[in-house]
């Protein structure tokens, strides 16, 4: 993922800070608790494709 798109993206609905997370491969967003997916070096910001975080995950 290129660090430049990773400094200027922000959560769609809220637009807070995003965490990246590579392992699992999602961008982060804890105040909304949504996991957005980054398939192929391309981040999915739509928040229908956000997956809602756990409780152990936040």
């Amino acid at each position: 993922m290129d660090a430049r798109l990773l400094d200027i993206l922000v959560c769609p609905i809220c637009k807070g800070n995003l965490e990246h997370r590579k392992t699992e491969k999602e961008l982060v967003c804890k105040p909304c608790k949504l996991a957005f997916p980054i398939r192929d070096d391309i981040p999915i910001m739509l928040e229908d494709e956000a997956r809602q975080l756990t409780a152990d995950e936040q």
